[in-house]
């Protein structure tokens, strides 16, 4: 395909990153006809955590059902494909690759373009994907298990990096205290099943790095020292009021933060992205938040914020519109950075 991306190019998104194995088609970069996420949730239960060798030969065995079934659940056939999207980072290096093969191998066979998409600029998309007509500038709160960031979208592909976590990310925090707490895995939808149990004031735990207003980074190890600091020194605390008091301190400071982050930039909403931006509290609160302030809160449906392939092929689009295909000696990168404006 040659001809610039419109609203009738279809994009087949393939996401292998981490531990879903997705694949979607999406035209014109936000009509989802079709979203398939084979999850490894169970696969890795057992270890309490992703483990990464396991996690790849799981995408080995799923991916080709997994492009098989999108094709199908569209109604279409393959030569209706004009191009390849998929995660080519950040992420597990072995899982990565995987998807990067693969989706090299079917531009290769289809003779269509390929492009590489960066992971956390997809999530940026997954909003997009239901409505469209989000007006920048906006901030993004991308927040999941391995990133917490705050992010001025003023344009497609125009970010500006306001804040981040200075250590571990909110996902991180909330899998190792569901861990500590024996809550089960993952983390985020155990302790938000828990916290509907508990007293979210019963426990006043600390919020980190508060003080100064204009300062949008965030810290949740310290967090996470309290909260088995606590619970070793009161061994009867039930887990329930633990879960909800966690809940609340990290909510707290995230939606402080990403208030402060609309003011200062002026933007007209706060959208959430990531797997944590499926927290029952966290959207309750920025819609409240931004309902006060008079800007949008946009949330993106709960399928929407877990990795899924539909935002990769949404963030593929633009990026073939604006860049062009990816060269298919590009590899993977897992250490790969949120492409940033000049500071």
């Amino acid at each position: 395909m040659t001809r610039t991306p419109d609203a009738s190019t279809l994009v087949l998104g393939i996401e292998t990153s981490c531990d879903e194995t997705a694949a979607a088609l999406v035209m014109g970069g936000n009509d989802v006809i079709s979203s398939v996420v084979s999850s490894q949730v169970e696969i890795h239960a057992d270890f309490g955590g992703v483990v990464p060798e396991v996690a790849s030969r799981a995408h080995l065995e799923a991916l080709n059902p997994v492009v098989a079934r999108a094709i199908v659940e569209a109604g279409i056939d393959e030569t209706r494909i004009d191009a390849i999207a998929c995660t080519n980072g950040p992420g597990l290096i072995g899982a990565l690759l995987v998807g990067v093969s693969a989706a090299k191998a079917l531009a290769l066979a289809w003779d269509v373009p390929y492009v590489g998409v960066n992971h956390l600029e997809a999530h940026l998309y997954s909003a997009f994907l239901e409505d469209p007509s989000l007006e920048f500038p906006l901030v993004v709160l991308l927040v999941s298990g391995g990133h917490t960031m705050f992010v001025e979208m003023r344009g497609h592909g125009e970010y500006r990096l306001l804040g981040q976590t200075i250590d571990d990310a909110a996902g991180e925090a909330f899998d190792k205290v569901a861990r500590f707490l024996d809550l089960g895995y993952p983390g985020g939808p155990a302790i938000d099943t828990a916290a509907l149990n508990g007293d979210p004031d019963a426990i006043r735990f600390p919020r980190a790095m508060t003080d100064d207003p204009n300062n949008l980074d965030v810290s949740f190890s310290g967090l996470k020292t309290a909260v088995m600091n606590y619970v070793r020194k009161h061994p009867d605390v039930g887990s329930a009021d633990v879960a909800a008091s966690f809940q609340m301190a990290v909510v707290d400071v995230l939606v402080r933060k990403a208030r402060r982050a609309a003011e200062l930039v002026g933007a007209t909403g706060i959208v959430l992205g990531g797997g944590v931006a499926a927290n029952s509290l966290l959207r309750e609160e920025i819609l409240g938040a931004c309902a006060a302030d008079g800007i949008r809160g946009f949330l993106p449906s709960r399928a929407m914020c877990t990795d899924n392939a539909a935002m990769i092929a949404a963030a593929g689009w633009y990026r073939l519109r604006s860049d062009g295909p990816t060269g298919l000696d590009t590899g993977a990168t897992p250490n790969l950075k949120l492409p940033l404006l000049p500071a």
